[in-house]
Parts: structure tokens; C-alpha cells; sequence
């Protein structure tokens, strides 16, 4: 039987991925799909010790692009290793929030770190585990600032300017238009449940394996 797929999420901050990650677990664990959800930074002891610094210790105001760029890299390389790819060879279908285009995107695009290097850095962090299928949740940078407007801890990242988050926007959409057969581009602005059939029909008419039961 064809192996279940290895599934990631992208989009900028309030743009509903995750909200999504957690709809689609729940189809799976419905379906009686054995499934693993992971997320980045984290994912791993090392990597939530990396998410710590890179979004909400004390003193990370002053960390470089630079310095970010391989922090992110770090923890994605411990989360495939560890993580990821043993529970693709076990047979369970892996979701991700976030992925090595969220690196090409935010330290690439948005950052504007060398492409080639940030290319050559995720490279040598998934190796050759790469997702068979990514959605982005496209949303503008005035409806996501809106949704980040909920009360609860802030997140460095959470705090750059309009402008970033359109940089952010628009490189996923350039990612999609470059990799029509990977990435998926999803309307984030639509109804929450209009975008969990969306997802759901797209992924069982393509994985057949995912809508019955194992």
C-alpha cells in the first residue's frame, strides 16, 4: 500500500494554519488514520528550546537574520532526524506546522538573506524529505494583524511591520505559482469550516489511503 503522506501547513502569522492542522488531525483521527502532528520551531526537546529563543526569551530583540536563519535550520534538521521521517517509515501521515518554506519565505524573502544560501541551508536540514503536499493560507497583512489582536503571550515575530508581512504574502504566492504541483494556495480569508472541506476533498481525492480506515 502506497505510504501516507507527509503534510505541511504554511502561511504568515493569523493566516489559520494552524487552526487548520488541528481540523485536519481531527479528519484523520476520525478516519482511523494513524497520523503525527509537529510544528516549527519545536517539534523536539532541542527544537521547543530553539522556539524559547527565537520567539519569546528576554533578550532575543537584537538576534541577526543571520543568527535566525540558523536557529530555524537547527531545529528543523533535529525534527526530521528525530521525528519526522521515522514516523513516515512507521507509517503514520505526518503533519507539519510550518516547513522549510516558511525559512525560503520569512529569512529569504522577507529577511532578504541570500536565496541561494537559504536554499543550500534547507537543503542540507530536510535532506530528502521533502512534503508531497503544502497548503498555504493566503491572507492580506490587514487580516492577519487583526487576528494576531488576540490576548496571550507575543511573539517576536508577530511584531514586524505591514510591510514584512506583505513581503511574506507575496513570496508565497511566488512559491505557489513555482511549485503548482506541491504547494496549494488557499482563500484564508474564507469560513474556517469552507476551508477544512477544501483541504479534505483535495487530500482524499489524491491520497485515496487517507479517507479509509487502516
Amino acid at each position: 500500500m502506497r505510504r501516507l503522506p507527509f503534510i505541511t501547513f504554511e502561511g504568515s502569522e493569523g493566516s489559520g494554519k494552524s487552526t487548520q492542522v488541528q481540523r485536519l488531525a481531527a479528519r484523520l483521527e476520525r478516519a482511523g488514520v494513524p497520523h503525527l502532528v509537529t510544528r516549527e520551531p519545536g517539534g523536539t526537546p532541542i527544537g521547543e528550546s530553539i522556539r524559547e529563543l527565537l520567539q519569546f526569551a528576554s533578550h532575543n530583540s537584537g538576534m541577526t537574520p543571520e543568527t535566525e536563519l540558523l536557529l530555524f535550520e537547527a531545529s528543523r534538521s533535529q525534527l526530521v532526524r528525530a521525528v519526522i521521517k521515522p514516523a513516515v517509515e512507521h507509517g503514520l501521515c505526518v503533519i507539519a506546522d510550518r516547513f522549510f518554506d516558511s525559512t525560503t519565505v520569512y529569512q529569504g524573502a522577507a529577511r532578504k538573506l541570500d536565496r541561494e544560501m537559504v536554499e543550500r541551508l534547507n537543503a542540507f536540514a530536510i535532506g530528502d524529505c521533502i512534503p508531497e503536499v503544502t497548503f498555504v493560507l493566503d491572507v492580506d497583512a490587514a487580516t492577519a494583524k487583526s487576528r494576531m489582536q488576540k490576548p496571550r503571550r507575543p511573539d517576536r515575530m508577530e511584531q514586524e511591520p505591514a510591510e514584512f508581512y506583505e513581503r511574506v504574502r507575496e513570496a508565497y504566492r511566488e512559491l505557489a505559482a513555482r511549485e503548482p504541483s506541491r504547494i496549494v494556495l488557499i482563500n484564508g480569508a474564507n469560513d474556517a469550516d469552507e476551508i477544512e472541506n477544501e483541504i479534505w476533498n483535495m487530500l482524499s481525492s489524491r491520497f485515496p489511503n487517507l479517507s479509509a480506515r487502516h
